[in-house]
């Protein structure tokens, strides 16, 4: 992206100061604020809880010939306990053995494996669960909900030695991906560069941390304004040269980037009724199921609440009185558009801010329905923003009313990616306190968390945003907000079990879906 595309309307000169990329000096720019003891050490289980395994040393020179090759890796369904019959209840387990471009098995794991199981006639999905066993081999686990063919996909989307580009990026380019700021008084406008993590210059700081939250947010100062005349944000671009070319090799899409990995015989079952009062045959590879599954285009959630499909007048009824408030990014921006779209009484009060960025407002005045939408604090990667429209969740949380007809809805990932995990364990710590204080205070208001979701992957995409980033974030979140009353929108498994490609911004039937169990969980008795 240029970096004028957003320019606002005032003639403005942008600061880019010579910053050094210097490896002794990488690591001391990112600067965090001490935690509590308690938080400290939940940061540091966290991060072990969700550490990946470790991945292959790049060889010298880079090469892919020792790299895990999908087309000649392959997988095979074990025939199991009952000697090849598989019955619904049951798990199925398939084995998955990676090779190198050479066709030579791979000893090493680490490697990003996606599986799932589909029966396209039925519209019936579910996500399979992987497990590395660190020797080139990996197992995929799923659930058998539905009667008849299922079929088997295992999908590569990096192997370990991209796994090991992307830590190295993250590690020592943070700021690979950067932000503008406007800074406006008078006759005078200057554009500087602004971060979480701005290495260190001759240019002075501005820092924005937040007061209440404690969240970084800094912009090189301006050579002739203060601090204080900064009157916009907005995304500046990413670094272009932040892969050698020889690192490119591992991001091929088509060749060893969100590629199928082929059965070496059959890759589908048949599943048999469940027969009453035999007992399920279950893998001892994993210890837990899916959070749900499609049959014919609807999701089923296990385990949790029953999840109903809402015609536009029950949605009306359900969320009659009810104030809903959202929080996030573009992709609960979508739920918002959604539900303003699929309700004829829900009329959007212009409150003249554009459309990207918000925030928004919808009434029905009939319904007595308030709705609303805001986008979470920087790093947000979004056209330009007043600076006087940049809240934070958990600020935003600790101002609202919180009552029985009160629901909260927010998610927040999808822009953490090019950070350090560090950056988005303290933003969440930070939103569960708010929730903890919410909830404590109005215990009957509803909060409701969308998970991050798989997406499609180019170069660019990947070395900031590569789903990766996403699942070990998407782990990250449901660590923090275990045991707390709040509910789950499994985005990610909602993505993977459909059989439509994954998208940043899932199409409209994986959408009606989330949105249906969303108003499951608001109305769990009757549609209302």
């Amino acid at each position: 992206m240029d970096i004028l595309e957003f320019q606002p309307k005032f003639n403005s000169t942008i600061i880019m100061p010579r910053v050094s990329t210097h490896p002794n000096e990488i690591h001391s720019f990112c600067t965090f604020q001490p935690l509590s003891p308690e938080d400290a050490l939940e940061e540091r289980l966290i991060l072990d809880s969700t550490a990946w395994p470790e991945t292959p040393l790049l060889p010298a020179p880079i090469s892919l010939q020792q790299t895990s090759d999908p087309a000649h890796s392959t997988f095979t369904i074990l025939p199991g306990r009952k000697g090849g019959q598989w019955h619904v209840g049951d798990q199925l387990e398939v084995m998955i053995q990676t090779s190198d471009f050479q066709g030579r098995p791979k000893k090493s794991g680490g490697d990003f494996l996606l599986a799932s199981l589909h029966n396209r006639k039925l519209e019936a999905g579910v996500a399979g669960q992987v497990v590395d066993h660190l020797n080139g081999s990996y197992s995929a686990v799923f659930s058998l909900p539905w009667e008849g063919d299922a079929q088997v996909e295992v999908t590569l989307v990096h192997p370990g030695e991209a796994i090991s580009v992307l830590k190295r990026l993250n590690r020592e380019q943070p700021d690979r991906v950067y932000f503008l700021s406007l800074f406006h008084s008078g006759s005078l406008s200057e554009t500087t560069l602004c971060n979480v993590c701005l290495r260190p210059t001759q240019q002075p700081l501005c820092n924005y941390t937040d007061l209440r939250t404690g969240e970084p947010w800094f912009c090189y100062k301006p050579k002739s304004l203060s601090c204080d005349a900064r009157i916009n944000h907005y995304e500046g671009g990413f670094k272009e040269k932040v892969l050698n070319s020889n690192e490119e090799k591992f991001f091929q899409s088509g060749v060893n980037m969100k590629v199928y990995i082929r059965a070496s015989g059959p890759a589908n079952v048949t599943v048999l009724p469940q027969k009453e009062g035999q007992p399920h045959v279950k893998s001892s590879t994993v210890t837990s199921g899916p959070s749900g599954y499609y049959y014919q285009g609807v999701w089923r959630a296990l385990g949790g609440t029953t999840v109903r499909e809402f015609s536009a007048s029950a949605i009306s009824q359900c969320l009659k009185g009810k104030m809903l408030h959202m929080y996030g990014d573009s992709t609960i921006r979508q739920w918002y558009e959604f539900l303003n779209a699929a309700l004829p009484g829900l009329k959007e009060f212009d409150l003249h801010n554009p459309k990207k960025t918000g925030p928004h407002m919808s009434l029905d005045y009939a319904n007595n329905i308030l709705m609303t939408y805001r986008s979470h604090g920087p790093p947000i990667h979004f056209p330009p923003m007043d600076t006087r429209v940049l809240h934070y969740i958990a600020n935003e949380l600790d101002g609202l009313v919180g009552e029985p007809n009160t629901v909260v809805v927010f998610t927040i990932w999808a822009h953490f990616g090019p950070f350090p995990m560090e950056i988005y364990i303290r933003r969440l710590q930070s939103i569960r306190r708010a929730v903890v204080r919410l909830l404590d205070t109005t215990p009957g208001t509803l909060v409701v968390i969308r998970t991050a979701n798989p997406r499609a992957l180019t170069l660019y995409v990947t070395i900031n945003y590569s789903d990766w980033y996403m699942l070990r974030r998407d782990k990250v979140l449901r660590a923090i907000f275990k045991g707390l009353k709040v509910h789950l929108i499994d985005a990610w498994e909602m993505v993977l079990a459909h059989h439509l490609p994954h998208d940043l911004h899932p199409p409209p039937p994986i959408i009606r879906n989330m949105i249906n169990h969303l108003l499951s969980y608001i109305c769990p008795h009757n549609g209302s």
